[in-house]
């Protein structure tokens, strides 16, 4: 059995989100804009190393300072929510409808920024001495619009995890996160379901599912 996925499902959330601080950044390639945001965040996971148990609260700003400008919380989350936020639902809903359904996106994406940074910042405490390498890219990516960043995580197991990172280019050339998919997990499909078997347990009322979220751990 391998060790719980979802600290490393949080490495990669939090690495590659971050990436998009580097966007905007002209001429370094998707390659570059991965290589130098994990240098970046796992240079304060070593420092917090020395602090995180006395003032967690200092490691969740440190983190959230780093994040907080780049990640989209609102598109995330939108997509975590399918077919509940999607532009076709909005558009069948009258204009109070809408206005309920702006009001629990809102609140779900600051569930989520919350949740998604303390749940997976504890877990990155236990790795930051790890050997993390990136694959050199196989040809140039600066005429694709999309392209996967390949990084391999060293622990102690005999085989490294395997990390993608599916790229894709904003409006202004820029390159931003698309997915992240870890040994074969995908980070969005699995809160995606979550999010969908709340909708169900509580029969559809988003306001109940949001106040009862929880940011789950998945083994593999």
């Amino acid at each position: 059995m391998r060790r719980l996925i979802a600290v490393w499902l949080g490495l990669a959330c939090l690495l590659a989100a971050a990436a998009s601080a580097q966007q905007g950044t002209a001429g370094q390639s998707a390659y570059d804009v991965v290589e130098d945001t994990t240098r970046r965040v796992m240079a304060v996971v070593v420092q917090a190393s020395e602090y995180a148990e006395e003032d967690p609260e200092r490691y969740y700003r440190a983190v959230h300072e780093i994040l907080d400008p780049v990640i989209d919380y609102r598109g995330f989350a939108r997509s975590v929510m399918g077919p509940y936020a999607s532009s076709a639902r909005y558009r069948s809903l009258d204009a109070a409808g809408r206005g309920q359904l702006r009001d629990q996106l809102d609140r779900f994406t600051e569930v989520m920024r919350l949740g998604l940074v303390r749940t997976y910042s504890k877990g990155l405490l236990a790795f930051g001495g790890s050997r993390i390498v990136l694959a050199q890219p196989a040809d140039d990516a600066s005429d694709k619009s999309r392209v996967s960043v390949r990084q391999l995580i060293y622990s102690e197991q005999a085989e490294p995890y395997v990390v993608l990172y599916q790229m894709g280019r904003d409006k202004s050339g820029g390159w931003q996160l698309r997915n992240v998919i870890i040994e074969s997990v995908n980070l969005g499909e699995i809160y995606r379901s979550q999010f969908e078997a709340a909708a169900r347990k509580y029969d559809g009322d988003l306001d109940a599912v949001i106040a009862n979220w929880t940011t789950e751990e998945v083994e593999t």
